[in-house]
């Protein structure tokens, strides 16, 4: 009870006012134990956005009230689909690209603040080059399984993308697997077979890489070594899959096949087996994820853009801009009828966070605020950090929730996230228990991203392209309220009493 009411009084944050959470910001000037961190590193460790005197100056900071159209766009993906499903699939651009404008335009000409825009503008392009490049290459690879649909048959798939979104990413392994696994069970697909989909190749099995999901991607960026990932979240990993993959088994062969279905399926021959075409296309995944290393930050001769006193990459998202072009400017023909390959779920992922990337920085601004504060960082524990970011993860986005939480932890031991040597020490549990606080933001952001459509970028896409074969989706409420609180939560629960709880 007492993490559960520190978790939520560190989610009340939100409601304190822009002026409180802007004096209770630990800065340079303001934090002893910063100050003193800083006076015992040499030099060379110190990253140059700390040290040069204009990065000092403050930035305007959001009021609460502007987190108004971040809400606004929840509640319009949200029910857009179930009430107003002309006005919403004709006009959510024009309604994401609008909310986004407004905050935008707040920022820049009320604040008088163009760090966080410039920063989000950044963050998205680099979303969208990577969603973009690993949706159109694998839609060139047309994967053909001639096997009977059986719910063992579904779990070996789904267990195989799992393992397959640690080498090309949740995104890579939705899109390469999500026609298969619908044509695998052609006669007999229904909302429950995507939703697990979700869970498991989308969102749980990208956890053992910093390649598998975009949160683990920009904590390797910042410092997190290559393989501290798989060493802290392969136990986490296992167990939630082993229990994903032991409901959905059961649930499949409970309401799988109707006796209809079973009667057709007997008058079939299967030959068993697996069909590839378009193969020369996993070449292109392999420029997109040897591209994804390219970061300036990391590697001092990538080029770069500078500005604030960071380093912004370009060179990376040019390659997997033009991956995407010649990827299906060259793909196999075949392979890209018999996907039914189109542009339009990618095309409604890009206007849509286009909106969520424009409108929620008000709300990761006052969250982050109020974590850094005092206030904040005395309820930064284990449990705290699991909840905090494994909730506000399935209704943010999970890559910048994870981002803020780790700075906020850091902050409360007096570390920067700035600092490559320091998030490399946190990683390795140079601070008290930092590694184990790392290990409860990550699994959290991973696992908590499939809690609803927006939670993570593949979520989306998926439910676009089972809503074009057919296949009825719930809606954004129906998909909490039907599948992640009975099915994901207790499975999210067990994870933290058996990692977290009594540690």
């Amino acid at each position: 009870m007492k993490n559960f009411v520190a978790v939520l009084m560190l989610l009340m944050g939100l409601s304190l006012s822009p002026l409180q959470a802007q004096q209770t910001t630990p800065t340079q000037e303001t934090n002893p134990e910063y100050q003193e961190n800083i006076q015992d590193l040499d030099t060379d460790q110190v990253p140059e956005s700390i040290l040069e005197p204009e990065h000092l100056e403050e930035h305007g900071h959001a009021p609460g009230w502007l987190v108004i159209p971040f809400v606004l766009l929840l509640l319009m993906i949200a029910t857009g689909p179930l009430f107003y499903e002309h006005f919403w699939h004709h006009h959510y651009p024009k309604v994401a690209v609008g909310l986004a404008f407004i905050v935008v335009c707040y920022y820049l000409f009320v604040l008088h603040n163009v760090h966080h825009p410039v920063h989000a503008m950044a963050e998205y392009i680099q979303f969208i080059a990577l969603l973009a490049s690993l949706y159109i290459a694998s839609g060139g690879i047309l994967i053909e399984i001639d096997k009977k649909s059986t719910p063992l048959a579904n779990v070996a798939l789904l267990v195989i993308g799992a393992l397959v979104s640690n080498l090309i990413g949740t995104t890579g392994a939705s899109m390469l697997l999500i026609r298969p696994f619908i044509r695998l069970n052609k006669n007999n697909i229904k909302a429950y077979h995507i939703i697990f989909f979700i869970f498991m190749v989308s969102n749980v099995g990208g956890s053992l890489t910093p390649i598998g999901d975009p949160p683990l991607f920009l904590g390797f960026l910042k410092g997190v070594p290559f393989f501290w990932t798989l060493e802290a979240n392969w136990p986490a990993w296992v167990l939630a899959l082993a229990l994903l993959s032991t409901a959905f088994f059961f649930i499949d062969r409970r309401f799988g096949k109707t006796k209809d279905e079973l009667a057709l399926e007997h008058e079939v021959t299967y030959s068993n087996k697996f069909k590839m075409v378009g193969a020369k296309n996993f070449l292109w995944l392999l420029v997109v994820i040897l591209s994804v290393f390219l970061d300036p930050n990391v590697l001092d001769w990538v080029p770069a853009i500078h500005y604030d006193g960071q380093k912004f990459s370009f060179m990376r998202e040019i390659i997997m801009l033009s991956v995407a072009f010649l990827s299906y400017r060259f793909a196999n023909k075949e392979a890209i009828k018999g996907n039914e390959f189109n542009f339009e779920p990618i095309r409604e992922v890009a206007f849509i966070f286009i909106g969520i990337f424009g409108t929620m920085m008000p709300a990761l601004e006052l969250v982050g605020n109020f974590a850094k504060s005092p206030e904040g960082s005395a309820l930064i524990t284990h449990n705290t950090l699991f909840w905090g970011t494994g909730l506000l993860s399935g209704f943010l986005d999970n890559a910048l929730t994870y981002l803020n939480f780790l700075a906020a932890a850091m902050a409360s031991q007096g570390a920067d996230i700035n600092s490559v040597s320091m998030v490399q020490d946190f990683a390795l549990n140079k601070y008290e228990n930092s590694a184990f606080e790392l290990m409860a933001i990550s699994i959290a952001a991973v696992f908590f991203g499939a809690m609803t459509y927006i939670g993570n970028g593949p979520n989306f896409m998926v439910k676009s392209i089972a809503e074009q074969n057919g296949i009825k989706m719930p809606s954004f409420f129906g998909y909490i309220l039907r599948f992640s609180i009975p099915l994901l939560l207790p499975i999210l629960i067990i994870t933290w009493l058996i990692f977290f709880a009594f540690v």
